[in-house]
């Protein structure tokens, strides 16, 4: 089954033979090498690139472990473009089993008839020393597992079933062509073996079991606040397990560089200042998630609400934690939370995940927060369901889920 992903061929042409490395990250079994080796290949062919210009090589295959040799690597790569004065487009996928990859890529970058493509599983390209070294000379694109449209784009069901299916095992494409049983064994065997093995062999990781345990910790308190000290306390007071707050600070940076979650960080609004103390994470996958608690916890309202995250992020908007602080008159103060504050340029929305609101005392409580947000941008209500736009009198706009997830451009109408 081919699977469309054009928001990403988009991104991958606009950078064509910009003279930059081009570096798709992302979660394993997200897609990468389906994006480069078939989307994109099939792309360039179309704009007239003769096949005979491209060359693919899958360092996870043993028939290119030689090649994770550099040298070897790049005299092969130099070679391919002697062939002819054309433009050739070379395309690495998992490149960070290649020795020294960086002075590779840096290497490659001389090559004047040469456009680089690599993917990678985690987010050593991305960390300190790579930038320093590798600064100006590279362009990301962060691919994310399948978004409920791209799903909804290769499914017979109705929106209703279409859900159902996603907001349990998530968009990792492998899964589509699956039955239920095959979906949840998929899904428990990367999540225990791939994705925890992965970062264990990275990081040396000698405490596994409870590496272990704190994913699932952190699959459990999706959508709420907590830091390292909390989950620390967690861990003492309920799985009799010691873990300092700086050990569980450093796998929770694991799992972020391996692209597994996401920290969402608490914004004052009307201070217009980060607040450190707490955060939320989520799962870049919410399938993964479920995987981790055995499919048991199904927790609608904050499985949702990651879904809606990840829709966010796949937009482009950073996305943080809103906070109001209110004083009413002879009380304590008050802090409200704005579910998400997404930023892109110049544009924000304050959005609200809502799963139900059947009545008026919920909807009320759902829209508290925005009422005492004074500014000009757009408040939005999303609500389980599909449900046309509506906008009350104070200018908060209501929508379904469903018209959210299925149409990129929503929150713009």
């Amino acid at each position: 089954m081919k699977i469309e992903r054009p928001k990403y061929i988009e991104q991958l042409m606009n950078a064509r033979e910009n003279g930059l490395v081009k570096i798709v990250t992302g979660i394993r079994r997200c897609g990468k090498s389906y994006l480069l080796s078939t989307l994109f290949d099939d792309e360039l062919k179309n704009n007239g690139v003769d096949e005979r210009n491209i060359m693919f090589i899958n360092m996870e295959s043993i028939k290119s472990r030689k090649y994770r040799d550099p040298e070897l690597l790049f005299d092969a790569i130099e070679s391919f473009c002697k062939s002819s004065n054309a433009m050739h487009y070379v395309i690495i996928d998992e490149v960070q089993m290649v020795e020294d990859f960086t002075e590779l890529l840096n290497s490659l970058l001389h090559i004047s008839n040469l456009d680089v493509y690599v993917t990678g599983s985690n987010s050593r390209f991305l960390s300190t020393d790579i930038a320093t070294e590798f600064r100006g000379r590279s362009y990301e694109i962060h691919l994310l597992p399948l978004s409920f449209a791209e799903y909804l784009s290769v499914t017979a069901g109705n929106l209703d079933e279409a859900w159902d299916y996603y907001k349990q095992y998530g968009g990792l494409p492998a899964l589509v062509t699956m039955n239920s049983e095959e979906r949840e064994t998929y899904l428990k065997q990367l999540s225990t073996t791939v994705y925890l093995r992965d970062i264990v062999e990275r990081y040396n990781v000698e405490n596994t079991a409870e590496l272990r345990e704190l994913m699932r910790v952190l699959a459990s308190s999706v959508g709420s606040l907590t830091n390292a000290t909390n989950l620390a306390n967690t861990f003492k007071n309920k799985k009799k397990l010691s873990l300092s707050d700086n050990t569980i600070g450093k796998y929770i940076k694991y799992l972020e560089e391996s692209f597994l979650i996401e920290k969402s960080v608490r914004y004052d609004i009307r201070g217009k200042q980060y607040i450190g103390a707490q955060s939320k994470y989520y799962f870049q996958d919410i399938g993964i998630r479920n995987a981790l608690l055995s499919f048991r916890q199904s927790d609608d309202g904050h499985v949702m609400e990651n879904i809606v995250y990840n829709e966010l992020r796949s937009r482009g908007y950073s996305v943080d934690v809103g906070n109001v602080i209110i004083r009413p008159q002879g009380e304590p103060r008050q802090t409200l939370e704005v579910n998400f504050v997404a930023n892109k340029g110049g544009l924000r929305y304050y959005i609200q995940s809502a799963y139900k609101m059947l009545t008026d005392e919920k909807m009320a409580q759902e829209k508290r927060s925005l009422l005492h947000i004074h500014d000009s941008f757009k408040k939005v209500v999303l609500t389980m369901g599909y449900q046309s736009l509506r906008h009350d009198e104070n200018g908060i706009v209501t929508m379904g889920l469903y018209q959210f997830l299925s149409d990129t451009n929503s929150l713009e109408h």
